[in-house]
């Protein structure tokens, strides 16, 4: 039995998702939540085979758990930066445009 259009349409599309740029990890959070929007976009869309839309679901967490860590290390070296010798957070003070606009 030879392969139907509609089986080539589905290894066309499994191909492309495959070959897109986002599966790439990013090099950035921003880049992530950038790729983890396209990924949504896509899988939004419904033109996606099963298999295409359960590759980039695969992605999609392995995006989310990158950007997760990335905002963990970032949360983490800001509380090490505010951190005083005797191990008390030190408030930074808050510049005067944020001020002006809390009043």
């Amino acid at each position: 039995m030879t392969p139907g259009p509609e089986s080539a349409q589905l290894n066309d599309q499994t191909a492309a998702a495959s070959s897109t740029p986002a599966a790439q990890t990013p090099s950035d959070f921003a880049g992530a939540l950038t790729a983890l929007e396209a990924l949504v976009r896509r899988l939004e869309s419904g033109d996606l085979s099963l298999e295409a839309s359960l590759e980039d679901f695969e992605h999609g967490i392995a995006l989310v758990r990158d950007a997760r860590t990335r905002l963990e290390q970032a949360e983490l070296r800001v509380q090490q930066l505010l951190e005083q010798g005797d191990g008390s957070l030190m408030s930074p003070p808050l510049d005067e445009q944020s001020r002006d606009n809390d009043a």
